[in-house]
């Protein structure tokens, strides 16, 4: 545990100090982009926040990998050379998407190149543990697919879920927490050595995320971009692919002992298959969304909306802060309940800590439609949103003066246009179908008052 969290200190030492110089260099380069419809900052800020995040990454497994107890991954598994090659890739088409905004369709192409690079390097799903079954061991041709799939799947959904200041490295750094702690029991708990690369790409997730986090909260200094989401997504499906494709869970009962019931003592046989998909479960639900409600438009569904979840949390009424930590504990409130109901599946307290939270998360949720108003006499004692405004009294309209006949209106007097305009709303212009009068096509008047 040392060994990890010095990586992960190095690694997030790295990607702050790093960002700083980053940002004046995506200044200079003009890597700020204008502000477009769908974006929720004021200002123009620069992006490829993702150098930084890689260059940390490049530190952490380089720490890892002189470490004592750390340094049989690296000999004994080619899954920390698959994850920086793949990285490699897809943070250079980020960094060229941050610059000169590729097309979608290229992108998605680097992002299956990428998975297959981590592929080839045997970074791939071999054996899937399916309920009722048992473990299934798969072909070449079935582990490439499913392991591509749930890369672009994963980065996909990392870099739909990134459009508020902090949210995306927030939610993957709590994700990247659970999993650790899931992939460090198994290596620890259990002696599994298979699982030490799934461990060791989640401390490094962690840094990665909470070295950039000070510098992207709100308000933001600059944005990872999708140089940084797609290569968190990378390394977060990385690490599920570790730990579902490469640890045999058959392989957890052989330490179980005859005291202890194999059921609730192991992990149950079916959790590493559902972890990687509970951990990415808001991104993922988002980005099914996204893609139903562009396809309903007529759309194609790589064109960017305003319909995001985080965007529906600010139409509501939460603050941008407050968005994001309703983010924040949805994310915690899937990951870490899946974990510890991994940990205990027989214990119903578990089960009913989550439903409590889930009910005080929705709560917060639509707190903004049902904003209490406090009486009178406590006003002092209560924020002022909770306060009653007072009605502003009307001011009484001031009668102006009328223009002498025979006297032209000088349009730049301000007494002489009120004048005008007191004459132009006493004197109704008759409207006939669709605005059009007898005089013209349609009332000037009436279009200036619009």
């Amino acid at each position: 545990m040392r060994d990890y969290l010095l990586t992960l200190c190095v690694t997030a030492a790295v990607t702050y100090l790093l960002t700083g110089p980053v940002r004046k260099f995506a200044i200079a380069t003009g890597a700020m982009p204008e502000i477009r419809a769908r974006d929720v900052h004021r200002e123009p800020t620069p992006r490829l926040g993702g150098i930084a995040m890689f260059f940390g990454l490049c530190a952490g497994l380089l720490v890892a990998d002189h470490l004592a107890n750390l340094n049989s991954v690296f000999a004994l598994s080619n899954e920390p050379r698959a994850l920086l090659s793949g990285a490699a890739l897809i943070w250079l088409i980020g960094v060229l998407d941050d610059k000169f905004e590729i097309d979608a369709l290229i992108k998605l192409g680097g992002q299956m190149i990428a998975a297959g690079v981590m592929v080839m390097q045997g970074l791939t799903i071999l054996w899937l543990p399916i309920p009722g079954v048992g473990t299934v061991s798969l072909t070449q041709w079935q582990g490439t697919l499913l392991t591509v799939a749930l890369v672009v799947i994963t980065i996909n959904a990392v870099n739909f879920v990134d459009g508020l200041d902090g949210l995306a490295a927030g939610m993957v750094c709590i994700a990247s927490a659970a999993f650790f702690l899931y992939a460090y029991r198994m290596w620890f708990g259990y002696g599994i050595e298979a699982a030490a690369p799934a461990t060791l790409f989640a401390s490094v997730l962690m840094g990665m995320c909470l070295g950039f986090l000070p510098h992207n909260m709100h308000p933001a200094r600059i944005f990872m971009g999708d140089s940084g989401s797609m290569l968190i997504g990378l390394v977060l499906a990385a690490s599920a692919i570790s730990v579902t494709g490469q640890v045999d869970p058959d392989a957890l009962k052989l330490f179980e002992g005859g005291t202890r019931e194999a059921t609730h003592a192991a992990l149950p046989v079916f959790i590493p298959l559902l972890l990687p998909l509970t951990i990415i479960a808001i991104p993922v639900a988002d980005l099914l969304l996204a893609i139903v409600r562009r396809t309903w438009k007529g759309k194609s569904p790589f064109a960017a909306d305003r319909g995001h979840l985080h965007h529906r949390l600010l139409e509501i009424g939460h603050s941008h802060s407050r968005a994001v930590l309703i983010m924040y504990f949805w994310s915690a409130l899937i990951a870490f309940g899946v974990v510890l109901y991994s940990v205990h599946s027989a214990s119903m307290w578990i089960v009913f800590a989550i439903v409590v939270l889930s009910f005080v998360g929705l709560v917060l949720l639509l707190l903004p439609r049902f904003t209490p108003r406090a009486p009178r006499w406590a006003e002092s004692f209560v924020p002022p949103r909770y306060r009653r405004r007072p009605r502003p009294a009307a001011p009484a309209p001031s009668a102006p003066q009328a223009i002498p006949a025979g006297t032209v209106p000088d349009p730049t007097d301000p007494a002489d246009a009120a004048a005008v305009g007191a004459d132009e709303q006493r004197i109704p212009v008759p409207a006939g179908i669709n605005g059009a009068t007898a005089i013209g096509a349609r009332s000037r008047f009436t279009a200036a008052r619009k």
